[in-house]
């Protein structure tokens, strides 16, 4: 039985073997393996992708919150709100600083952070309001933007999962002060490796990332500001460059690859499908859909050999590194409750029709089940 992958990073190689090819032995013909012009190329190009004046390549997704959330002034014992249901690296970036994460809980139909919560959460202490694009899918922004002005405090996006994502036909990452990304290989859009960059059209903010990552330096060893070793690598670079050229056409793929999911579900009892809220243009980086007796379903999914996964299966305040923020269950029941039932379909720009019955079939029969 051949296995249907959560994410098929084979077939995006495939498409891009001979420009990658072509593209490294450029940098190895000029050694150019720090820095140099496939670095610039990517940085501009993906600065005009997501709408925005400057992107700032650095080492990774992580390093690209925590690097933004510096520029934007938040400091050690600062308050930085996040969604629960994440990625721990929304948080964790905070925490890198001395920021104090604080989670609020999240909308019950996309999952999303909470305006209502957010609204809840903001105090003295407060310095930065980062939304999360969870899924591919973009927060509501206007709402969150304007809490953050109202508090006098940035918004700094958390655009990890949403390349090419639109809201009211306005990019991702370009509707805070900042955003970081992360070009881990599993993304939209995916290096052979560790990557990430951070988006602004505030250019002291980009000036002021860009010193950060180089050891706090804008010239060769004057060091204005203590800072961190956080580059994108120059290979990386060459491999996000190709993927960027093919980067829509793949996203349009994942959307009709997510629409034709939602047919093929949609007469099936005890399976929710993810819906867009009115005026996104999602990218689909993940498609998950809500069961009940979730763990025993994906057991079963995995079986019948289709990689099904969970994203993510703890709140970040359920977490062991946040336990210390004494919020235990309860705290926050919609991303606690969601957390039990999330499942994760495959999805990527490949996946085939077929694949997809494939799968349909499964969950139907696995929800089925007593």
């Amino acid at each position: 039985m051949t296995t249907i992958p959560l994410v098929d990073l084979g077939a995006q190689q495939a498409e891009i073997a001979e420009e990658v090819r072509a593209g490294l032995d450029e940098v190895f013909a000029t050694t150019a393996f720090v820095g140099g012009p496939a670095v610039g190329r990517f940085e501009a190009a993906y600065a005009s992708f997501s709408q925005v004046t400057h992107c700032v390549g650095v080492a990774n997704g992580t390093d690209a919150l925590e690097l933004a959330l510096r520029a934007a002034g938040v400091r050690p014992g600062g308050e930085v709100i996040v969604p629960a249901n994440t990625f721990i690296a929304t948080a964790e970036a905070a925490s890198r600083i001395g920021a104090v994460p604080v989670p609020v809980d999240v909308d019950p139909v996309h999952l999303l952070i909470d305006p209502a919560a957010v609204r809840a959460a903001v105090g003295p202490r407060t310095e930065a309001i980062v939304p999360v694009h969870l899924f591919g899918q973009v927060a509501p922004v206007e709402e969150i933007s304007k809490l953050a002005a109202d508090a006098g405090v940035p918004m700094i996006e958390d655009a990890a999962q949403s390349q090419g994502a639109l809201r009211h036909g306005r990019a991702a990452g370009s509707f805070g002060l900042a955003a970081g990304t992360s070009f881990y290989p599993g993304k939209n859009l995916g290096a052979a490796g560790d990557a990430g960059a951070v988006t602004t059209s505030d250019a002291e903010v980009a000036r002021t990332v860009r010193v950060l990552a180089a050891h706090g330096s804008a010239r060769k060893y004057e060091h204005e500001a203590i800072g961190m070793n956080s580059r994108l690598d120059t290979v990386q670079a060459v491999v996000l460059e190709a993927k960027l050229r093919r980067l829509a056409g793949w996203n349009a793929a994942r959307r009709a690859a997510a629409a034709r999911y939602a047919e093929l579900l949609a007469g099936v009892p005890g399976v929710r499908v993810p819906v867009s809220a009115v005026g996104n243009e999602d990218v689909w980086h993940l498609y998950v859909v809500q069961v009940d007796e979730r763990d025993r379903v994906l057991r079963e999914l995995n079986e019948a050999g289709i990689g099904a996964g969970i994203h993510y299966p703890t709140p970040v305040h359920l977490t062991g590194a946040y336990a210390g923020l004494g919020l235990g269950a309860g705290a926050f029941p919609v991303a606690e409750a969601a957390a039990d039932r999330i499942l994760s379909l495959p999805m990527f720009p490949h996946l085939t029709a077929a694949q997809q019955e494939r799968v349909a079939s499964a969950l139907a029969d696995a929800v089925r089940t007593p």
